[in-house]
């Protein structure tokens, strides 16, 4: 069995399954370049949890629609990926070895996070599924740590799937809205630079304290549900403990202050 990397990928609007922009190519494509795993656990930014990780154990994870507004192809996608309950009740045991109270989930599901990338990355949808959350309230170590537990899964073929977004200022998209290809301010451009030096340049620690040290971090992250997976990944790809960088596989912008960019560790 070939192992597999950890992934970050930034899954943008919900819309991204349907717009033909830079981003969307880039996940139809990578699922095929990085070949077929034995099975996916997703980490996304929409599957919040306090006090404990939560992983979906479901034999037959739900759609999640979990959104507004948008247009109705959209509530008619389905992603009926199978779900693989010994695989939930093997994390939540590595989960809790290292330190992490963690526990099953019966009725989460997968959420757009985790359904628009898979769908262009594997619309197969014959690959099992398991959704395991984030901490808004936890930090970024938090996240390493619950990211290095699972690194053992990798040697297996299992993807680790970090799902979030790059950069996530949704109170500064440009009106109107439908002006997908704004070009990014320069408060956008900088952090991203900044994230994508530190990221290949292995500085994990600089990472984890982006809040005080990146230019603009607090501005293109209000809230740090979207960014923490990608300490998942890192952690999950080894970064951070006994050295480690990430390569980039993808950047663009959509909507001016949503950078696409994508990271593979380990």
């Amino acid at each position: 069995m070939t192992a597999m990397p950890a992934l970050f990928v930034s899954h943008g609007a919900p819309t991204l399954i349907l717009d033909d922009v830079p981003a969307r190519a880039f996940l139809a494509r990578v699922g095929g370049e990085l070949g077929r795993p034995s099975a996916v656990v997703v980490v996304s930014a929409h599957y919040e949890a306090t006090g404990a990780v939560r992983v979906d154990r479901s034999a037959r994870p739900r759609t999640i629609h979990d959104f507004r507004g948008f247009p109705p192809a959209l509530y008619e996608i389905e992603y009926p990926a199978p779900g693989d309950p010994a695989l939930a009740d093997e994390i939540v045991g590595l989960a809790r070895a290292a330190g992490l109270a963690a526990e099953t989930d019966e009725g989460w599901g997968l959420d757009h996070g985790a359904w628009v990338p898979l769908a262009l990355m594997y619309p197969g949808a014959d690959i099992p599924v398991v959704a395991v959350s984030v901490d808004p309230a936890a930090g970024p170590e938090h996240h390493r740590r619950l990211g290095a537990a699972l690194a053992p899964l990798r040697a297996r073929g299992v993807l680790v799937l970090a799902s979030g977004s790059f950069t996530h200022n949704l109170y500064e998209i440009p009106r109107p809205f439908r002006q997908i290809d704004t070009p990014a301010p320069d408060w956008v451009g900088e952090f991203a630079d900044w994230a994508a030096a530190a990221i290949v340049e292995g500085r994990p620690d600089d990472l984890l304290d982006y809040r005080r040290v990146a230019p603009h971090g607090a501005r293109n992250h209000p809230t740090e549900e979207h960014l923490l997976p990608l300490f998942a990944a890192m952690g999950a790809g080894g970064m951070g403990e006994g050295g480690g960088v990430g390569r980039r596989l993808h950047d663009s912008t959509t909507f001016a202050v949503l950078r696409m960019d994508a990271y593979a560790f380990g």
